[in-house]
């Protein structure tokens, strides 16, 4: 994979906030975000905004009343010049000055650093300075109240970092990666549309788990993620059908477009795409759950403002919406396990970056 290498510096904080990354080339800014979060140690919890030349980056204004903001989905990072801003988190004002560095390694992640992240919503660099000095100060009077709210101090990793970074780039499941094996050169799907009994099988010897009986499987819905992984891939652009022959696109040979492409199947809005990835973070940093206590630790973290039919969401509703969401999950391995026991799968943590970033976090910082 060719990379990009940019220093990253964050702006009057002590001691120096630095990141030295090495990124797809071919990303855009809005992946971009996604991995200044993960190698600065922010929690993507605010507002953020790239600017260059004096043209402002960021998430399109909904309301259409900030028009002079450029779609950060958009645009690459090679359509800006050699250094740019970033800003974190419009009331703190969290300022970085990025500079592009030239060519990276053949794979992305953390060349070198220095400087912990400050504490998320601690009032920006001067806050942080005040901060600072209180928790230097046992005797202080509000020292104990301040670090309880702060937490142990945070130290810089650069090898935690580098892998954070790696996972927040993505990589293809092995499930979609099988398939699409499976599709090249073109499939003739059955009169019913559905994929033949001899990949059917082929895809049975590798998820023995997605058929529990002992028997060979015959139908693509025998094996209860492959046909939701199917609609997937010819949702998504992966996979096209043509005059009955099923078929990989091109972009199914890009790996990054491949995962690009997966991530758009989650609405980064919706409350059924927000609980996949809230489920995903909690199997991934805690382990194994029995799905009653996976929704236990699922439901307070999905936030208030949530209803159905015009009435508040409650537990028997997270739980409904979490079972209808496990064949897509599976499909995509980020969830594994029998149907009472639910563990994360090999891609939770490389697939979708919020789950990845809230994964990281919650491991180290449980919130159960």
């Amino acid at each position: 994979m060719r990379t990009t290498r940019l220093r990253i510096s964050m702006r009057d904080v002590e001691p120096a906030v630095v990141r030295v990354i090495d990124v797809p080339a071919v990303g855009s800014l809005a992946e971009l975000h996604e991995l200044f979060q993960a190698a600065l140690g922010w929690t993507d919890s605010h507002l953020h905004q790239f600017t260059a030349d004096g043209v402002r980056y960021g998430l399109p204004d909904p309301d259409g009343h900030d028009l002079a903001v450029q779609d950060e989905a958009t645009t690459r990072l090679r359509d800006l010049p050699p250094r740019f801003e970033y800003l974190y988190d419009f009331g703190d004002g969290w300022e970085h000055d990025v500079e592009v560095l030239g060519r990276g390694d053949e794979s992305p992640g953390c060349v070198e650093g220095t400087g912990p992240c400050p504490p998320e919503d601690c009032g920006g660099p001067p806050g942080y300075e005040d901060l600072r000095q209180v928790l230097a100060d046992p005797h202080h009077e509000e020292y104990g109240e301040l670090r309880r709210w702060a937490g142990e101090p945070s130290t810089f990793d650069l090898e935690a970092t580098s892998l954070l970074l790696r996972q927040t780039v993505g990589a293809v499941p092995e499930s979609v990666r099988l398939l699409l094996d499976l599709l090249e050169g073109g499939v003739r799907l059955t009169p019913g549309g559905r994929l033949p009994r001899s990949v059917v099988r082929t895809v049975q010897e590798h998820r023995r788990e997605w058929y529990p009986l002992d028997r060979p499987a015959s139908v693509e819905e025998d094996l209860f993620p492959l046909p939701v992984l199917h609609d997937i891939l010819r949702g998504v652009g992966l996979a096209r059908l043509t005059r009955g022959v099923l078929s990989p696109t091109r972009a199914a040979a890009d790996d990054r477009e491949v995962v690009r492409r997966l991530r758009t199947w989650f609405d980064p809005d919706g409350f059924r795409s927000r609980l996949g990835v809230v489920a995903v973070a909690v199997l991934a940093a805690s382990g194994p759950l029995p799905r009653a206590e996976l929704v236990r630790r699922v439901e307070p973290l999905m936030g208030d403002g949530w209803a159905v039919e015009g009435r508040p969401l409650v537990t028997a509703d997270h739980d409904t919406l979490l079972v209808g969401m496990d064949a897509e999950l599976r499909a995509l391995d980020l969830v594994a396990g029998d149907w009472k026991t639910w563990e994360a799968g090999p891609s939770a943590r490389t697939l979708l970056p919020r789950a990845t970033r809230l994964a990281d976090l919650w491991t180290h910082r449980p919130v159960w």
